[in-house]
């Protein structure tokens, strides 16, 4: 891509909106403080409305469209779920990211096909992802799909549905009653905050900027509104996601506002001062963003959780440079030494990538050295993927299957250990833990009998890390939601068993 034409595309890119439902972030029409609802099973809605089932799969990005794209449909009329039994029409969030991702996107498309054969639903429709990226062979494979939309179409989701006679007229819903967005995860006093969309990265190995587009930033203003939305909901954690958290304000800064422009930490500043929301957590935190400032703003924030997801895809710089990332060995001990200096209780999270073409054993080994000396506390582990028009699907040197899950399985047993003992070293704490489940009996091993309630310490993320098993008669009564101050009296592998105090 060079000359004007790249010129004019990469500013198209640019100017995409934040979240693709409409092109206003939050939604034209509706007020930014107006309350989100509650969904977890139950049909939301008109009652007589056009019954919409709308699935998602994907990561959590995908799910806070999928929450925007559900309040838009109820604000438009419809009652829907995120089942498919009973649905009228059925709208697939898909996920294009690696290989098996899209298998599952066309299967779930291919079975909502199935139900429309048999009279049950009227309509099916396949966004997201998968469909900005490949929505030309999507139409040629698969057309009884009824219709595809990419996330650059999203905004015409609500007219497309409504020409089809699948929604009511425009004004059938009062304004009062168009919610901003509906909760879809199971645990709804968790939730996230997307406060940015795409990637100006250009990692070998990554498909977003592909799909979603070059980084841009959601207003600070619509973010904190968004989070008291969801507080006045019931939500006690937000988890601020993107696809580099670091990465936001840069584009803004760009723009009119120049360096007044706000960056992240005046981000997270507004969210603790404009909120009360009690748990901040915070995800995708690039190592090269990480400044010394927002160490030291982290550090003096109760709010904003001892915890940071800081993925770092591998520990060799041989590899690094090959994978294109922006750090090096160097820069991550460095970020690491900052972080805990500052803050002795953090968690650190990492994800890394095994088996990218060209690793060889000494590249795999320098990267357990380097989990095992950095002592993550948690590790999300993948085999390598090949994914179409990327700069790694085109190198040489792929390593077979058997390899790459060879290696998988060492570093998630050296993870293991180094879990377990950072776990060992959380017994006779005190710390507030957040309540999950209040079901009993729920435990893992010797503890399943004597477990009241699932709960989650300022260490653990929903979804992807363990959970605090309570124990003892404390534990009885909890509801879901609650916060309570818990002592640790146990650990498992990743786990832990703790008391109510």
């Amino acid at each position: 891509m060079d000359g004007l034409r790249g010129t004019l595309l990469m500013a198209r890119i640019r100017d995409l909106p934040v979240f693709p439902v409409t092109p206003d972030p939050v939604r034209p029409g509706v007020s930014p403080d107006v309350r989100a609802v509650d969904h977890e099973i139950d049909p939301t809605g008109p009652y007589d409305g056009p019954r919409i089932g709308l699935v998602t799969l994907g990561c959590d990005k995908n799910t806070v469209d999928s929450e925007r794209m559900m309040a838009a449909l109820v604000g438009n009329g419809a009652q829907v779920s995120s089942r498919v039994e009973g649905a009228e029409v059925v709208i697939v969030n898909t996920c294009g990211f690696i290989q098996e991702a899209k298998e599952q996107s066309i299967e779930t498309l291919l079975e909502a096909c199935e139900l429309k054969e048999t009279g049950d639903v009227r309509a099916v429709v396949g966004v997201g992802c998968m469909v900005q990226r490949y929505k030309d062979e999507l139409e040629d494979e698969l057309p009884e799909v009824d219709l595809y939309m990419g996330l650059t179409d999203l905004g015409e989701l609500v007219p497309e549905l409504r020409r089809r006679g699948l929604l009511p007229d425009a004004e059938s819903v009062p304004m009062m009653e168009r919610p901003l967005r509906i909760l879809s995860t199971a645990t709804t006093h968790t939730s996230y905050l997307k406060i940015s969309e795409g990637c100006d990265h250009t990692c070998a190995f990554c498909a977003i900027p592909l799909m979603r587009g070059l980084h841009r930033s959601q207003p600070v203003a619509e973010l904190v509104a968004e989070a008291n939305a969801l507080g006045r909901q019931g939500v006690r954690e937000i988890n601020v996601v993107s696809q580099d958290t670091t990465w936001y304000g840069r584009d803004l800064r760009r723009g009119p506002m120049g360096t007044d422009a706000p960056l992240l930490t005046d981000l997270l500043r507004a969210l603790v001062e404009g909120t009360d929301i009690p748990w901040y957590r915070l995800f995708y935190m690039y190592p090269s963003g990480i400044t010394r400032e927002m160490v030291d703003f982290l550090a003096s924030q109760d709010r904003i959780l001892p915890y940071l997801d800081m993925p770092i895809q591998h520990g060799s710089d041989r590899i690094l440079t090959l994978m294109r990332r922006p750090e090096r060995q160097k820069t991550i001990r460095e970020r690491v030494s900052w972080l805990r200096d500052a803050i002795p209780e953090l968690t650190l999270r990492t994800t890394v990538i095994v088996g990218f073409p060209g690793e060889t054993d000494e590249d795999f080994r320098e990267m357990l050295d380097l989990l095992e000396e950095v002592g993550f506390d948690r590790v999300g582990a993948f085999p390598y993927s090949v994914e179409e028009g990327t700069l790694a699907a085109e190198m040489d040197d792929h390593l077979d299957d058997w390899t790459k899950n060879q290696r998988l399985e060492e570093l998630l047993a050296v993870q293991r250990a180094i879990s377990f003992e950072r776990n060992l070293e959380q017994v006779g704490r005190r710390m507030t833990a957040l309540v999950d489940d209040a079901g009993a009996g729920d435990g893992a091993g010797e503890v399943q009998d004597e477990v009241h309630a699932l709960a989650r310490t300022p260490g653990q993320a929903v979804d992807v890390d363990g959970a605090t098993h309570l124990v003892g008669e404390k534990a009885k009564g909890l509801e879901v939601g609650d916060m309570v101050e818990v002592e640790i009296v146990d650990a498992l592998d990743y786990d832990l068993v703790a008391e109510v105090v």
